[in-house]
């Protein structure tokens, strides 16, 4: 194991470090093997399941460490999950053991007489329930390396753990990966950051989520570096955090430097020794003022889901890129645009049958090729543990009969020199007035009026209309201003791409990966009988927005009140 050979290489230097615990690099080593020898003791082997449901903590990748090392596979549950979303979770994984955090209990304690008879839950920490706790289970067992005779050591294609997708329009899906993808994500970022033994890495991202789980720690790790891990993210405390503890790195999902920079002023924000900020969903308005605004050194933006077969780096800063492959190694990672039918929500075909690329700058979704026969292991696709979702992600006879392609569900545009830009997810755009509206786009617009701190941006459907209306659910501050935000969007938007319907909320809901949750409000649309949220709707007559009643609804759904 790699972590066999860091801990002989840096004993008790600290590896992973939170608020109430830390593990050394020789500590994190010994835990996973008992944790290995446990699941030895339970007789847990290849292709058997353990459902992990935990906070952020040191201890979490022991846990997953030491089971995978008996060739099973553990299943990263997501935290925020609860009911039947949880229970959903649960039941997709097949697992034999279900470990729970303590402070998680009350969430799986209420589902037990729905779960699988088959299921052995343990708790981790303090017991105020009859479960047995694993973390006093592990201690029976020896803590030095765990031999081939106990326990053949997994192959590289060996699936390791199972990772949800965020589920921001629907039930997540477990995406499989593999040992060797463990090894690439973390090495490949180890390389693409720098990592050494010197740097200290900001994780508060979730663990059960493969850049917060693998991609944040691992790759400091094998640098020999030290993970400073939370539980979440906290605005008022960053700062803080970042100078007390050092850190010269800082793993960022996009809008957590959006939170940042909507903040008051830190007085240590100018303080602290990052060199290096590194994440994804970074937009080009933030961008700039997040680096302006803290002194960041340097930004490295990259695209990259759990399930892909691919994932671009933006290593030359050009702000609001997702980035590119560099020519010298097109080859390796075949990667392109094909034009997309936003009607039919599939790529375009012509009367061959075939699909068309994309020119530059038009819009088309992202797609890999899939290396089916293994001899291009970068081109794998690994897919989900439902074989009918595995099936839906595949883009079959795309250029030529035959070949067969990974479907991103993103859409991009690539510019002259070869830079990929995010457009939206495939679904999030929509048509209105016979147009293509980019919900992104807008959203990004409206948050950098003053005032707005959030911005989510959807269609819905009208009766009586065609296509599905913009409308915007916002979060604003107290130097918002309803006129001014009108007045910037007529600056900055076509009549069509502009929200026709605002939502007022105090708090708009995120998924444990801060990307927004839409689904339900776009299955409450601007029906204010559906809504207990103020709703502006978008009068261009008066030349303003004004606050919409069951008497407006009603006007505008019976064609009287034009939109």
């Amino acid at each position: 194991m790699v972590i066999d050979r860091l801990a002989a290489r840096l004993g008790a230097k600290s590896a992973l470090v939170s608020e109430n615990e830390s593990l050394s690099y020789r500590e994190l080593a010994a835990r996973a093997h008992q944790y290995g020898r446990w699941a030895v003791a339970e007789e847990i082997g290849p292709g058997d399941v353990v459902a992990l449901f935990m906070a952020n903590c040191p201890e979490y990748m022991a846990i997953w460490l030491g089971i995978t090392r008996t060739r099973a596979v553990v299943s990263l549950i997501n935290t925020n999950l609860t009911g039947e979303s949880l229970l959903h979770a649960i039941k997709t994984a097949r697992p034999k053991h279900l470990i729970v955090g303590a402070e998680l209990v009350d969430s799986i304690i209420t589902l037990l007489p729905r779960l699988p008879l088959n299921i052995q839950c343990w708790i981790h920490g303090e017991r105020s329930h009859a479960l047995p706790r694993v973390d006093d289970a592990v201690q029976r067992h020896e803590s030095d390396s765990i031999g081939g005779s106990e326990c053949p050591s997994p192959s590289i294609a060996d699936p390791a753990l199972y990772i949800y997708t965020s589920g921001t329009t629907g039930l997540p899906k477990a995406a499989k990966v593999s040992h060797f993808r463990i090894m690439q994500w973390t090495h490949w970022f180890a390389g693409m950051m720098d990592a050494t033994l010197d740097d200290v890495i900001y994780n508060c991202l979730p663990m059960y989520h493969s850049v917060g789980g693998i991609v944040a720690p691992g790759a400091v790790l094998v640098g020999g570096g030290t993970v400073v891990v939370r539980k979440r993210f906290s605005a008022s405390r960053f700062w803080d955090d970042i100078v007390e503890s050092k850190c010269t790195l800082f793993q960022y999902i996009g809008e957590l430097c959006r939170y940042l920079v909507n903040s008051p002023v830190h007085p240590l924000e100018n303080h602290h020794q990052l060199r290096l900020c590194c994440g994804n969903g970074l937009g080009r308005d933030v961008w700039v003022r997040f680096k302006e605004r803290f002194r960041v050194p340097k930004i490295l933006e990259f695209y990259a889901a759990t399930e892909a077969n691919f994932s671009l780096y933006n290593c030359e800063e050009k702000p609001g890129s997702i980035g590119r492959v560099p020519p010298f190694i097109a080859h390796r990672f075949p990667v392109t645009l094909v034009k997309f039918d936003l009607d039919k929500g599939e790529p375009a075909r012509g009367q061959s049958g075939l699909c068309f690329r994309c020119a530059p700058n038009e819009i088309g979704e992202a797609i890999a090729k899939i290396s089916e026969d293994g001899t291009n292991p970068n081109g794998r696709f690994e897919g989900y543990v439902d074989e009918g979702a595995t099936e839906r992600k595949l883009l079959r006879n795309v250029f030529v009969n035959g070949d067969v392609w990974y479907r991103s569900g993103d859409l991009m545009r690539q510019d002259e020199k070869g830079y990929y830009y995010f457009v939206d997810r495939v679904g999030d755009t929509f048509r209105w007035k016979g147009e293509n509206v980019s919900a992104t786009e807008v959203a990004e617009i409206i948050s950098a009026s003053p005032g707005v701190l959030w911005a989510v941006v959807y269609g819905v459907s009208v009766p009586g209309n065609d296509g599905r209306a913009g409308m915007a659910a916002i979060s604003v501050g107290a130097s918002f201003d309803l006129a001014a935000l009108r007045a910037h969007l007529c600056r900055a938007l076509p009549d069509y791409a502009r929200p026709v319907f605002l939502r007022m909320r105090s708090a708009l809901a995120m998924t444990g990966t801060f990307k927004p949750e839409k689904s339900e409000l776009m299955r409450e649309g601007c029906d204010p009988g559906m809504v207990t949220d103020e709703i502006y709707f978008d009068d261009k007559a008066r030349g303003k927005y004004v606050l919409m009643d069951h008497t407006l609804y009603r006007s505008i759904v019976d064609g009287v009140t034009r939109i």
